[in-house]
């Protein structure tokens, strides 16, 4: 059985923990508005973005003169996993989920003989996905330093992918992030961006006819490496709000287990020195008997 002085510590041990998880978890909460304003800001551009896209690419006919952001290389073969995280712990299951799909969409598309990359923003996703395809990470892309994340930041990413698709290292780019929904849910979602994958709207009644100037071939690939940048950039401010509603949830519940946990060992503290005193007390008295 533990002395008193070991139960005493163990309180003042998990008091201290539950302080520490009340304060992340308030922080949370400051940093959760300010996160989920940007990204609810962030998805009618994005949205919009798709689907004028959308609308171009269909009035065309791909060709070889059509932008290969577009029409993607014409193969199969290779796959590109962009894998966003965060770069901090102490959020729950976030990360776990987001590196679950990727981990899912990666073994299907091996075990269909395809070859998978892999390219991770954010340390938690990297530190997941080394341990089983550590040979399979091409780069990886820390935003510790970054305070506010900005439009720069992504099309730094944009950049990077867009060149090595260039260079023919893979067919097909699909990003992974969480979309937020409220404190209490973050949807893994994963989203093909090269070649774009766009939503069909269907429409009641006539549809009307844009001509456009110049052509749509120009339009596109002017317009196409912007909407992988402001994709990018949306699943970075939709993981940002995601990462902060999962961590006040956690911490909540962190906070609420420590409390649990204190009771717990205050009535054990409790008992414990009852019996002390009480077998002291039986101790007094048979020596006093015994005299």
């Amino acid at each position: 059985m533990a002395s008193l002085k070991d139960l005493r510590n163990r309180i003042a041990s998990v008091k201290a923990t539950q302080k520490i998880t009340k304060a992340m978890q308030m922080v949370a909460a400051a940093k959760l508005r300010r996160a989920q304003s940007a990204a609810e800001a962030a998805r009618p551009y994005a949205e919009r973005m798709g689907r004028v896209l959308g609308n171009i690419a269909s009035s065309i006919t791909p060709s070889p003169e059509s932008p290969k952001l577009l029409v993607g290389s014409g193969k199969d073969d290779v796959h590109l996993l962009l894998v966003c995280t965060s770069e901090r712990g102490l959020c729950g299951a976030f990360n776990s989920s987001i590196v679950r799909l990727a981990r899912e969409r990666a073994n299907t598309l091996q075990a269909q003989g395809k070859m998978v990359r892999i390219f991770c923003v954010g340390r938690k996703g990297y530190d997941q996905l080394k341990r089983e395809y550590e040979k399979e990470i091409v780069e990886t892309v820390d935003l510790r330093a970054i305070r506010v994340l900005g439009y720069q930041n992504a099309s730094e990413i944009a950049q990077k992918i867009v060149a090595r698709f260039e260079a023919g290292e893979f067919d097909v780019v699909t990003m992974f992030y969480s979309r937020f929904k409220s404190v209490i849910s973050q949807v893994p979602t994963a989203q093909q961006i090269i070649p774009p994958v766009f939503e069909k709207k269907e429409f009641s009644g006539a549809g009307a006819v844009y001509e456009y100037e110049p052509e749509e071939e120009e339009i596109l690939a002017d317009l196409l490496p912007r909407n992988l940048t402001t994709q990018i950039f949306r699943a970075l401010l939709e993981n940002a709000a995601s990462e902060q509603g999962a961590r006040m949830s956690a911490m909540d519940s962190a906070t609420r287990n420590a409390g649990d946990m204190i009771k717990k060992q205050t009535i054990t503290y409790n008992r414990t020195r009852q019996a002390m005193i009480t077998k002291e007390l039986i101790e007094i008295i048979s020596g006093a008997e015994a005299l």
